[in-house]
Formats: structure tokens, sequence, C-alpha cells
């Protein structure tokens, strides 16, 4: 191979690798702005209204929070229908998700909590209730770092 077949040929991939990765963040756009818009409406809105007052004062796991969320049943199940970023969603729950819901389901666990340490507790918490392996919980909380 020639440097000008080889240097042909490594701008080659970088461009193919370019514009999968402009796919990547074209999803991640779309899901940006469109992220809990169903929360908004019916009949998500006024039961959401109505328990996440409660849910903020109670501790996450607990059996209060899980009282809770049994109580806002009809919104979750609707909310989780509606958004491919919660495993609810999926049959196979999070073994039925891909990356870019992923993503998506991390950036919304990371904006529930206060401090650092309670998003990478509830990461912890919910390798439990949602079963996922040892190396996703690793890159999951690998990936937080990077959210500031």
């Amino acid at each position: 191979m020639t440097k000008d077949e080889y240097k042909k040929e490594t701008w080659k991939h970088i461009a193919e690798v370019r514009g999968l990765l402009l796919i990547v963040i074209g999803k991640l756009f779309k899901k940006a702005n469109r992220h809990d818009a169903s929360k908004l409406q019916p009949p998500e809105f006024d039961l959401f209204v109505k328990y996440t007052p409660k849910l903020a004062k109670s501790i996450y796991g607990s059996k209060e929070y899980m009282r809770l969320l049994k109580e806002l049943r009809p919104a979750l199940d609707h909310h989780y229908a509606k958004n491919a970023h919660h495993p609810n969603h999926h049959a196979k729950g999070i073994r039925g998700m891909n990356l870019i819901d992923l993503i998506e389901m991390l950036c919304d666990w990371a904006t529930k909590k206060d401090k650092k340490e309670d998003i990478k507790q509830s990461i912890i918490l919910n390798q439990k209730r949602f079963g996922y392996s040892d190396d996703l919980k690793l890159i999951l909380l690998n990936t937080l770092r990077i959210l500031g």
C-alpha cells in the first residue's frame, strides 16, 4: 500500500465513522427535544402534579416510595409506553434498550438528585430493580463522570 492509498483509505474510514456518529447525534437531538413531553398531557399531567412533590419527599427505593409509585401507576404505565428511555417500556426491560435509550435514561437519572453521590447510589440500587450487569453499572458510573 502506498502512502497515498493509505491516506485515501483512512480518510474514507474517518468519513464513514463521522457519518455514523452524526446519525447518533441526530437521534440524541430528537430525544433531547422530545424528552418526557408526555408528562405535560393527559392522562399523565394531573397525576404527576399530585405525586411529584410526594415522591421528592420520600427516600428513593423505600417502601413509601414504592407505594407512591403504585398509586401513580396509571400515569406511569402511559409514560413508560410513550418513552423508550425507561426499561419499563421494553418487553425485555433494560435488555431491550439501545445505547441511545441508555444515554437518555442516564441523563434522566442524573437530574433526579442534588448530589452526585445520590445519583451513584441510584445507579447501584437500580441494578437490582432493573437487573443489569456489573459491567453496565460500571459503564453508567463511568459515563456519569462526564455529565458534570
